[in-house]
């Protein structure tokens, strides 16, 4: 095989230099998503299929539940889950997601976790749960584009671009909609649009649509009967639908977060968390089978029968319970789907009430459903023109595409302003990390305290008077000196210059000159923290302490902040394929 090293390499040195080169790559990658997004919705589908009966895409649309014992598959499901996290071992870890990887890790993703997610969500929709499967699309998609992206060495912006391409053309290939699925990429995965990755994105978008469409699947499509000129007046009305849905937006995902914290703190069901959420599932399957699986079917369903407000307002609640039980008890996916059938099931209910206030506006429920589909899809999962673009791709109403940005950009707008976050990023903040978005950060992380700090500081012990200190100091050599215990242990800064103060006592405590003792850095902080530390404090210096509080260094402001903006304009280059 070393024969063929060489043209690896070659291969390597050509996606690096050559633009269309890394285009067909692109397309390559868009593909194999497109294949695996057609695999795991068979894979869904057909486990729907074997435990309900049903054929595809119609779980959620069922009337009523005919044989109640095929519920017994929510729980089932759950026990699946159970046994695959024990199959795992001790290997089981927290999966990186695509906008992790590509907001810290460079795009970097481990095949085992994009294999751990893809596996938990089929299990999860196949058995029922309130979750899509549109995590699954994008984490294959993503993850296959991160290891040809690894496999092949690409540079960090080039395999963030390749796995936002993946990414977006997982999506593309679930919808049939290859812009919306660029857009995904663009705005939520990507984090930004640059000249240097429209082509390779939508080449891995139309690529992924054309390779699922080939394979057998079929574009998801809406069809209209409503002829109607879009006036003012209807954009005032949509907007205030979009403001209510980006508060339900945040409403829900508050819930979720506060009903996986209580759970998480019931230890007496330990791993079982799943199966205990898949018995409490049942009632509301039974109660609605539109609570069911992620919603294709039902929203395709109410839009034909315009069930009354007061049933939509039932359904839209079970919907909304089940989502959060499925999510906080275990269930893996998203919210992507399930949030275009609630947002719909709003503007349906909006366009009820409204018809029926009696103050002369009519509003149509199939254009309010669809604008209530992308408004409360934004606000929970980001990204405005991908949802607006959706909208157009699956109705092909162009008339509506105004009053759906209106309400998209409103619906964004106002979530960020109350919230900040996108569900995958809030959860994200939850557990601890700094990501607000996909923009790259990983920069900012691994530019660490350690790494800037110097060491040849000064150091006098905390005990001594000022005028051995003035020995050891001279007037001129240090701008400041660290104070340290016996044992080395950090006690505070003292600013040279105040040890010289002219009405000083020889006899003085070097102690009652020192400040900052009560602040320091870790050799992990990132750069972030590092200046906002800095902006907080007005300090000129700070200490680098140990797990021990043990002195390891010192981090200037001035140093701090010519590293961080270095760092930040080569990342901004090679953002723009100038590096």
């Amino acid at each position: 095989m070393a024969w063929a090293r060489p043209r690896i390499i070659r291969s390597r040195q050509r996606l690096r230099q050559s633009e269309a080169a890394f285009i067909l790559l692109a397309a390559g990658a868009g593909a194999g998503a497109g294949l695996l997004t057609r695999v795991q919705q068979k894979l869904a589908h057909g486990l729907q299929e074997v435990l309900y009966g049903v054929t595809f895409n119609r779980l959620s649309a069922l009337g009523q539940i005919h044989h109640a014992w095929r519920l017994q598959a929510l729980p089932l499901g759950g026990l699946a889950l159970v046994l695959f996290t024990l199959a795992l071992g001790k290997r089981v870890r927290t999966p990186v997601d695509v906008v992790e990887a590509n907001a810290l890790h460079g795009g970097r993703i481990a095949p085992a976790d994009n294999l751990v997610i893809a596996v938990q969500t089929i299990l999860s929709n196949g058995a029922g749960a309130s979750v899509g499967l549109e995590a699954a699309f994008t984490q294959m998609g993503g993850g296959l584009a991160s290891m040809l992206g690894q496999w092949l060495k690409l540079r960090r912006n080039d395999l963030r671009t390749l796995v936002g391409a993946g990414a977006g053309a997982g999506i593309g290939a679930a919808f049939g909609a290859p812009l919306a699925g660029a857009f995904y990429a663009f705005e939520i995965v990507i984090g930004s649009y640059t000249p240097a990755a429209i082509a390779p994105v939508i080449a891995a978008a139309l690529s992924g649509v054309y390779t699922a469409k080939a394979l057998g699947g079929e574009p998801w499509l809406i069809a209209l009967s409503d002829d109607k000129a879009i006036t003012f007046t209807d954009y005032l009305l949509y907007a205030a639908l979009g403001i209510a849905c980006a508060l339900l937006g945040i409403v829900i995902m508050r819930l979720v977060t506060l009903a996986e914290s209580r759970v998480q703190g019931w230890a007496w069901l330990g791993r079982w968390k799943p199966v205990a959420g898949g018995f409490l599932l049942i009632p509301l399957a039974l109660a609605s089978p539109q609570t069911l699986s992620a919603g294709h079917g039902a929203l395709h369903l109410n839009l034909v029968l315009q069930p009354a407000v007061q049933v939509l307002l039932i359904i839209m609640g079970l919907k909304i319970a089940a989502s959060i039980i499925s999510l906080s008890f275990g269930f893996r996916g998203g919210l992507f789907f399930a949030s275009l059938f609630i947002g719909s099931l709003a503007g349906q209910i909006f366009a009820g009430a409204v018809n029926a206030a009696g103050v002369g506006l009519a509003v149509s429920p199939n254009d309010a459903a669809l604008v209530g589909m992308a408004a409360l899809s934004v606000s929970i999962v980001g990204g405005p023109m991908t949802l607006a673009l959706l909208m157009l791709e699956t109705t092909h109403d162009f008339a509506l595409m105004g009053v759906v940005l209106t309400a998209a950009l409103l619906s964004s707008a106002l979530t960020r302003e109350l919230f900040g976050y996108s569900f995958s990023t809030w959860r994200l903040h939850v557990r601890g990390s700094s990501i607000r978005g996909p923009r790259d950060i990983g920069w900012a992380a691994s530019l660490t305290a350690a790494r800037m700090m110097r060491r040849d500081w000064v150091q006098v012990p905390e005990n001594c008077p000022v005028d051995v200190f003035r020995a050891r100091v001279p007037l001129g050599s240090a701008s400041k000196a660290l104070l340290v215990d016996g044992e080395g242990r950090y006690r505070g800064i003292v600013p040279t210059a105040a040890a010289y103060a002219p009405d000083l006592a020889p006899d003085t405590p070097i102690a009652a000159l020192a400040g900052m003792a009560d602040v320091s850095l870790h050799p992990g902080d990132d750069a972030y923290t590092i200046i906002a530390l800095f902006d907080r404090l007005s300090a000129d210096e700070l200490a680098v302490v140990d797990e021990k509080g043990v002195v390891v260094g010192v981090v200037t402001e001035r140093h701090a902040r010519r590293r961080t903006l270095d760092e930040l304009e080569k990342s901004q280059r090679q953002l723009f394929g100038e590096a």
